[in-house]
């Protein structure tokens, strides 16, 4: 399969790669590496892998897409990847997902942006000023995270981006601290895991910075980014831009209480799908 792949030739190749994914997410479960003749080898094989993942669980699932993952690209990778109805979960006390290996809940501590008004595709960019005016509120949010892949350490960012960048699914806090000249490119976090009624509870805490210093950033290409490939932003859909902190580890079963320092604070207990 070159680089240069005609996609139109090789939908087969695409399409045989997307259903093992999609059979994979559906059932939470974990395989090796596809097959080398499946594997991507280019960004855009990866891409349109993923999007014919979208396809199927919109078509098969009734699940379609409610969300995206994003970071600013580097010359390195480009971090973009759909998040699925079915997996957000909006302030709701427990959150379902499927557990790591290890038993636990992997999370990563986000904002998540709510398109206001629909973005649909066009010829000419947006400006941040027309992205900004399309927003609705802004959420403290945890992007669930799951690799369906049995040893992700082997698999390269093309295979990784194929199966939506260990993105399982997408909880929603409550509404940023409306207060004004808030900084959302850091703040203190902190962990509360209760340990049982007559037990003291473990604190996690570390110093939260957004990946791109602006967490915004990443929104602005992402709009863009899929207007260029005719996809459109439409209301209602949350945009998450990076983790604060990288993966958190947390325990199922037990109420975690969240502080994002100034911008908010939630309590979410992680249960097992």
């Amino acid at each position: 399969m070159p680089h240069s792949m005609n996609l139109e030739q090789d939908q087969s190749i695409i399409n045989a790669a997307a259903k093992a994914l999609a059979e994979r997410r559906a059932s939470g479960a974990a395989g090796d590496l596809l097959d080398e003749t499946l594997r991507p080898k280019c960004f855009e094989q990866a891409f349109a892998i993923q999007q014919a993942v979208a396809e199927i669980f919109k078509t098969t699932h009734n699940n379609p897409i409610a969300g995206w993952k994003c970071l600013l690209p580097t010359a390195e990778k480009t971090v973009v990847a759909p998040i699925y109805q079915h997996d957000v979960h909006i302030e709701t006390a427990e959150c379902p997902l499927y557990p790591s290996s290890k038993g636990l809940a992997r999370v990563e501590p986000e904002l998540a942006f709510e398109i206001g008004n629909d973005l649909p595709p066009r010829a000419t960019p947006y400006s941040e000023a027309e992205i900004d005016a399309a927003l609705g509120k802004t959420r403290l949010a945890l992007e669930l995270i799951k690799s369906r892949y049995q040893n992700p350490s082997e698999a390269n960012h093309f295979d990784a981006l194929a199966d939506g960048l260990v993105n399982q699914g997408l909880w929603l806090g409550p509404v940023l601290n409306p207060q004004e000249d808030l900084e959302t490119s850091r703040f203190e976090l902190s962990v509360d895991i209760a340990n049982g009624e007559h037990q003291q509870s473990d604190t996690l805490q570390k110093s939260a910075i957004h990946p791109n210093g602006f967490p915004k950033a990443g929104l602005y290409w992402l709009v863009n980014f899929l207007s260029a490939q005719g996809i459109g932003l439409t209301q209602g859909q949350y945009v998450i831009t990076g983790s604060y902190a990288g993966v958190l580890d947390l325990p199922l079963a037990q109420n975690c209480h969240f502080e994002y320092g100034a911008l908010g604070q939630f309590d979410v207990t992680f249960i097992a799908k």
